[in-house]
């Protein structure tokens, strides 16, 4: 039956025309864009998953930070260490020089006196961003052995971001102990409280000398343990900003597979479209002009 007042093939022409209409719009969307999902209406579960995911992404990227000030921090700390180290074995040379009675003290203890000074100039200026981990400055007490007390003096750094299958997040740390490298005016010449009791160090007399060569010694000791553990410190948030900035990476990838339109198969779906978009409007125009035969049957 044919009708004046009801088009049915219009409108179904028109029907088809609107969804192709409305692919077609969704297909330059992503072309543009990039992504097949760029907002909750696209696919709502894909969409909240990846900015959860982009959210992790940017946590990593301030923890990367944090561990970056935390690796220079320590590699400072870890360069006096080990300048203090060297320049204590320089100390010990004049001081095993000193054994012999027969050499001029005065100008040893001149040359000892100015390594000490040098070795306080090393602590004193051993700060990245306001920290130092030499000079017994560090006033925080951290967890240093990863066993959830705090006990030492030092700092904490951000290591990552712990999400648990409730979605709950939590933050992990990195705990790195100060060394109190500090010159030291305490009387005698052992190594007092974790400072370097450099001020006790005489060799004016046979007895002064064989207490310094006795005290150096530990002095010695204690510096090179603070170097290798300072470097020991240092590889781990290195080795840790590495992961992470692997992890970032991996996340990123996670995302973009999620959201990210398929280049190759969003051309095709366009020019399948546009061709689509054209026959639907030639057949809109037919079922438009099926009226017209009616006026035929009133000549």
């Amino acid at each position: 039956m044919s009708s004046i007042l009801t088009n049915n093939g219009a409108m179904v022409a028109l029907q088809t025309l609107n969804n192709i209409n409305k692919n077609l719009g969704e297909t330059q969307s992503a072309i543009s864009t990039g992504k097949a999902v760029s907002t909750a209406k696209d696919n709502a579960a894909v969409w909240s998953i990846s900015k959860t995911m982009e959210s992790d992404v940017q946590g990593f990227k301030a923890i990367s930070s944090s561990l970056s000030i935390g690796e220079s921090s320590v590699a400072v700390a870890r360069s006096a260490a080990e300048g203090t180290t060297d320049l204590l074995k320089s100390m010990k040379e004049k001081i095993v020089a000193a054994q012999d009675g027969t050499v001029d003290r005065a100008t040893l203890q001149t040359d000892i006196d100015a390594l000490k000074a040098q070795i306080s100039s090393v602590v004193g200026s051993a700060q990245f961003n306001g920290v130092n981990l030499v000079n017994d400055s560090a006033a925080v007490t951290v967890d240093t052995d990863a066993d959830g007390t705090a006990d030492a003096k030092g700092i904490q750094v951000v290591s990552s971001l712990d999400r648990d299958n409730t979605g709950a997040v939590t933050a992990s740390r990195i705990g790195v102990q100060a060394v109190n490298l500090k010159t030291d005016t305490l009387a005698g010449l052992d190594v007092a409280g974790g400072a370097l009791v450099l001020d006790a160090l005489d060799v004016s007399t046979d007895a002064d000398a064989a207490d310094a060569l006795s005290a150096i010694e530990g002095m010695i000791t204690m510096a090179t343990e603070a170097a290798a553990s300072f470097g020991s410190a240092q590889g781990r948030l290195s080795m840790q900003n590495e992961f992470v900035g692997k992890l970032s990476d991996s996340l990123k990838s996670g995302i973009g597979s999620l959201v990210d339109a398929n280049m190759e198969e969003t051309s095709a779906r366009l020019q399948a479209l546009q061709v689509q978009q054209q026959l639907g409007v030639q057949s809109l125009s037919i079922a438009n002009q099926a009226p017209q035969s009616i006026l035929s049957l009133f000549r």
